[in-house]
């Protein structure tokens, strides 16, 4: 047998059953047949992933408003985003596993069903302490759902160009949803009223439940075993630790033990989880799964896009609301170049080129195409306009996390067991989200501690006017903007150095244990 060049291995894919090796072709190992119902079944797991995504950032321009409606103090307005975040980050390791163990197409049916009743108590909020509440339970049942809408999709499609496909609609929706969620929250909120950022899950849910039934398919998976309590309570107790550091170091600074205290509980519980997850019988998340190097790389070089992409919903909101004055809603349709670019790349170039080209190629040009759009927001100035410099970086931004969440979704998926397709998917999704909770924390951090540098060495009264408050908050953003451009080139280069290996040709099907 020849050896392989490095770059020309193939991801594991199921083994064969023929009895040797034909001299003409390589014959895949009991192919299932395509489901006639797959595309449809795309649709539903594409309707459930937007909503689960849109809700991440739908709230955010609706949060105002709701504050005034319900008497929430500063300190307190900022449980309505981190119920959620807190849920959805600590319990996805839990969900991805009861998807394996009860059901994936059960256990989505249940998520959407408990996300829709949780959406409809937050919309119907009568005071703070309901709003909280519901906000949590969206985030638990968007801990059941989005790991098992994540396996259905890597086990429905099976053929790499139809995959292919399918990947890019749910990269991105994945990598859109955000800047979606901001454009939907500007129109409810200014057309209707801040209830129905929450209201509008209801429709979308109810449209995903009543499709579920007909055309989703539950591929053979484990269906026997027990739940590891004590990997459920160390993994989730874990990164819910983390999730709330992370979420209190920015009204609390990096130095306070409301701080301190959770992060390294946190890494305590995670580092005792991972011991026992070498030991246990049914382990919650199995270590093989990120033991492998492509996934492994697949997953850093997301959680490393994530940290240096969600800095730019939250800064250029408060751009172009503060320094340049736009309402809620034209703020919303000026995200409107990333979703566009996020679709092109995805679905256009991406899922086109991935059956023939190393997924790396496409994670470390996307992210490098993403960097230049960061450096190039890190110019913006008070007076900058938008069409010159905010739209051609939006664009840019949008087409690299295109070719990037893509083929990150496909290679992290493929070759994994069928009975750890739930997990697998809630690795990702983890990842996923603690990166989001990090970049939020880190560079805002580092923007205001910039911004306040600037006061310091400009503003020599006691008071600073209104065209150096806007100068001094720009000065942050731009400095966030070049640190985040140099984590998506890091993110370029972890791609470039691990995810040797080209598409997988059979990927999507159950592979073996």
């Amino acid at each position: 047998m020849s050896k392989k060049r490095p770059g020309e291995e193939s991801l594991p894919s199921a083994p064969s059953t023929a009895t040797g090796p034909s001299p003409d072709h390589e014959v895949p190992a009991a192919t299932p047949a395509p489901d006639p119902m797959r595309w449809w079944a795309l649709a539903v797991i594409a309707l459930a992933q937007l909503m689960v995504i849109l809700d991440g950032t739908v709230v955010n321009i609706a949060l105002p408003s709701a504050q005034r409606a319900l008497g929430m103090s500063d300190a307190d307005r900022q449980w309505v985003i981190t119920a959620y975040t807190l849920a959805f980050g600590g319990l996805l390791l839990l969900g991805g596993r009861i998807a394996d163990l009860v059901g994936r197409k059960r256990t989505f049916v249940i998520g959407l069903a408990g996300f829709a009743a949780a959406s409809a108590l937050g919309g119907a909020a009568t005071g703070p302490g309901m709003l909280f509440a519901a906000r949590a339970l969206q985030g638990a049942f968007a801990a059941v759902l989005a790991p098992s809408a994540l396996s259905l999709l890597a086990t429905t499609f099976t053929d790499p160009k139809e995959r292919a496909r399918a990947f890019g609609v749910y990269g991105a929706l994945a990598g859109g949803g955000s800047a979606v969620g901001l454009i939907v929250g500007g129109l409810l909120t200014e057309y209707l009223n801040w209830r129905w950022s929450l209201y509008v899950n209801v429709p979308i849910a109810l449209a995903a439940l009543l499709g579920a039934p007909a055309f989703l398919r539950d591929r053979s998976g484990r269906r026997s075993g027990h739940l590891d309590v004590p990997g459920a309570l160390l993994g989730c107790g874990g990164l819910v630790a983390l999730v709330y550091g992370f979420s209190e170091a920015e009204p609390r600074g990096w130095s306070s033990p409301s701080v301190l205290t959770p992060l390294v509980a946190g890494v305590v519980l995670l580092a005792a989880f991972v011991w026992w997850q070498s030991r246990a019988a049914s382990p919650l998340l199995p270590l093989r799964i990120v033991r492998d190097r492509v996934r492994a790389g697949s997953l850093a070089t997301m959680g490393l896009a994530t940290i240096g992409m969600f800095g730019v919903f939250l800064f250029l909101t408060y751009y172009l609301q503060v320094v340049l004055g736009y309402p809620p809603v034209r703020t919303g349709l000026a995200f409107v170049p990333i979703s566009a670019g996020i679709v092109i790349g995805a679905t256009q170039i991406a899922a086109r080129l991935l059956p023939r080209t190393a997924p790396r190629t496409l994670m470390s040009s996307g992210m490098v195409l993403a960097a230049a759009g960061m450096v190039l927001l890190s110019s913006l100035t008070v007076h900058t306009q938008y069409v010159t410099h905010v739209l051609p970086a939006l664009l840019l931004l949008g087409l690299g996390m295109g070719l990037t969440f893509m083929p990150v979704y496909a290679t992290a998926t493929a070759g994994v067991p069928a009975q750890d397709a739930g997990v697998a998917s809630a690795v990702l999704n983890t990842v996923q989200q603690m990166g989001a909770s990090l970049g939020t924390v880190l560079l805002n951090t580092i923007a205001t501690s910039a911004t306040g540098r600037y006061f310091h060495s400009h503003v020599r009264g006691p008071d600073a006017d209104g065209a150096t408050l806007d100068q001094g908050m720009v000065h942050g953003f731009s400095v966030a903007y070049r640190c985040s451009a140099g984590v998506l080139l890091l993110a370029a280069l972890v791609a470039g150095l691990t995810v040797w290996h080209r598409t997988p040709k059979y990927a999507g099907h159950d592979a073996p244990a």
